[in-house]
């Protein structure tokens, strides 16, 4: 499930569309943003150290994220109370959203083993999709780094819109 390399198209395929909940208890579904691109970015739990970094470098790159036309919506499976206070806390400005069923997770293929400590056990995926202005994904990051993932996200923007 590769869809971007090197600049060249390999396959495109449609996002699974799906209704969240953000932090402040507003609905959001994938339909609703078509005619811009998206930013969907999964991640695993709020307030830890890695998801606190790739959050806020989504925060402070969002308006050159907006200027090229694209929304960024966060998604883990936290509740919306604890995405409420992760972003009051951070003072994030985009959605996170929240799959507490763990089925659009799961959809976008963001849940999986993780390992930590020598521990293996299932967890969400720190993953994101690239999604263009019909809905169609045209790029998978599957090993984000959290501190610089907003400028890789602002660099294929700009080559690919």
């Amino acid at each position: 499930m590769i869809f971007f390399r090197d600049s060249r198209k390999i396959n495109c395929m449609k996002a699974k569309d799906f209704k969240l909940l953000d932090q402040d208890g507003k609905s959001h579904k994938l339909s609703d943003y078509i005619g811009q691109w998206v930013v969907l970015y999964f991640y695993p739990k709020d307030d830890t150290p890695g998801c606190t970094k790739e959050a806020c470098n989504f925060r402070d790159s969002i308006a050159e994220i907006q200027k090229l036309g694209a929304q960024v919506l966060g998604i883990s499976k936290d509740s919306v109370t604890s995405h409420k206070k992760f972003a009051e806390k951070y003072v994030l400005n985009f959605p996170i959203l929240a799959d507490e069923s763990k089925k659009t997770i799961q959809n976008y293929n963001a849940w999986g083993k993780k390992k930590f400590m020598g521990k293996t056990f299932e967890g969400t995926l720190r993953k994101t999709y690239l999604i263009d202005s019909k809905s169609e994904v045209r790029k998978v990051y599957e090993d984000v780094n959290p501190t610089r993932h907003a400028d890789e996200v602002i660099s294929d923007l700009t080559r690919l819109i």
